[in-house]
């Protein structure tokens, strides 16, 4: 984790305060059940509950110089709570193993930064979704492989934003109730020495569901998925960077980031406006997505268990979270405070003399009973002349000029093609499919 890339209540949920906070609260709900069964006296529980009512201070240093001697990190933290606690602590961690405390933790650490994700997606959906109401008219043109293709509109850019976005939002809150399960089985799963009720009420405590099956683990098939949904936002916040990047390109310059007063673009041209934010948050989406291919890999355990995952899993449960939150809440920053530049848009659509209108009169040459090979001939032959004049020619005037053109079509047919308007009769249908 970098500090410069985190925000506080992500944060906050992998300190190793909160963490031991929730393994205590694991051993004492299971410990409470195990009173109830009378596999443990009730005092035990009890006694662990009074002891936190004090709200006492997580000693971390103190739990490390245990950890040093144990190099258990579980033993070292049950030995601290007893020292603390006294006699009765004895009677924790009945029945259960390592990997119930550390698995169980993880399920609660990765559905509380699944809220806070979810939180991150609701407000870039609203600056969306605020942008593309905005520009729902607002003209611009389409490009694929970056030449000009056909006239759309800014709206529509973000509308397939709010799109992807609510998509993701969708995947995450699936990966979310996969993840958030509940193994306390024992040391392979079988429950020999805990009853499964324990888990159960552990489970309910926790606000986790049971996991079905468990081997000394939780499968890892579920961290794979969720790390893999988080690399997909991770990938839909770089599509959407790329383009505003590409927006506001010199030669471009329809939209750019805000650039606030007093703000340097480069220590060596004071001209510069450079779209440094969606850089970074291009570069932070590959932090993201280099979470996936370690999480596939830990799906492959040995047996019951090995612990080849657990070191992947320090890393990769704190930096892929806490890195994609920052990047989610920079995104919306961006959205919101985009320089959005109309005149621009317009002033590129119309840069190549009408280039963007040729498929349409392709279509009614077609359409007046020209072949489809002729027609694209006569089209083409034209369309070139004016690539060729960097746009200095006007497509509509050549085509006019043309006789095997007029012979199928009247200069108004013609002059009809050319009408931007057409391109947006199909706006209103496209944001009710959005946005309903």
């Amino acid at each position: 984790m970098v500090p410069r890339y985190a925000r506080p209540a992500m944060t906050a949920i992998w300190e190793p305060e909160a963490k031991y906070r929730i393994w205590f609260e694991l051993e004492a709900h299971a410990t409470e059940k195990l009173g109830e069964l009378g596999v443990v006296p009730p005092s035990a529980a009890k006694a662990l509950w009074d002891w936190w009512a004090t709200d006492p201070k997580i000693d971390v240093e103190a739990i490390d110089a245990i950890e040093a001697v144990t190099k258990h990190d579980v033993i070292a933290f049950l030995t601290w709570v007893a020292e603390n606690v006294g006699d009765e602590a004895r009677f924790m961690h009945q029945g259960m193993t390592s990997s119930d405390v550390l698995d169980t933790t993880l399920a609660v650490q990765l559905d509380r930064a699944s809220a806070i994700l979810l939180e991150d997606l609701d407000r870039l959906l609203a600056a969306i979704r605020t942008r593309a109401e905005e520009h729902k008219y607002t003209p611009t043109i389409g490009r694929s492989h970056g030449i000009h293709a056909e006239p759309v509109t800014f709206g529509l850019k973000m509308a397939e934003a709010y799109a992807e976005f609510s998509r993701c939002r969708e995947r995450l809150e699936f990966a979310r109730k996969e993840i958030a399960t509940c193994a306390i089985s024992g040391a392979v799963g079988t429950f020999a020495n805990i009853d499964p009720s324990v888990e159960a009420y552990v489970a309910e405590k926790m606000g986790l569901a049971v996991e079905p099956v468990s081997t000394q683990v939780i499968p890892r098939d579920r961290h794979a998925m969720f790390f893999a949904v988080l690399g997909v936002i991770a990938s839909s916040i770089e599509r959407l960077s790329v383009e505003v990047r590409h927006l506001q390109r010199t030669e471009v310059l329809e939209a750019e980031e805000y650039f606030s007063p007093g703000q340097k673009g480069s220590s060596a041209m004071p001209h510069k406006r450079n779209p440094v934010l969606t850089e970074n948050l291009t570069g932070l989406a590959r932090v993201v997505r280099g979470a996936v291919v370690p999480a596939m890999e830990n799906v492959a355990l040995w047996h019951e268990r090995d612990i080849s995952h657990s070191s992947v899993e320090r890393f990769i449960g704190p930096d892929a979270t806490i890195t994609l939150d920052f990047a989610l809440a920079r995104l919306t920053g961006v959205v919101e405070k985009l320089l959005v530049y109309p005149e621009r848009m317009q002033k590129n659509l119309d840069r190549m003399g009408g280039l963007v209108h040729s498929q349409r009169v392709l279509l009614a040459l077609t359409q007046a009973g020209v072949s489809r090979e002729d027609a694209y001939r006569l089209v083409q032959r034209n369309a070139m002349k004016v690539w060729d004049s960097d746009g200095e020619l006007s497509l509509l005037e050549l085509l006019k000029a043309d006789e095997e053109v007029t012979a199928a079509l009247t200069p108004q047919q013609i002059e009809e093609k050319f009408d931007l308007d057409y391109h947006f009769k199909h706006v209103d249908t496209i944001f009710a499919r959005v946005f309903s």
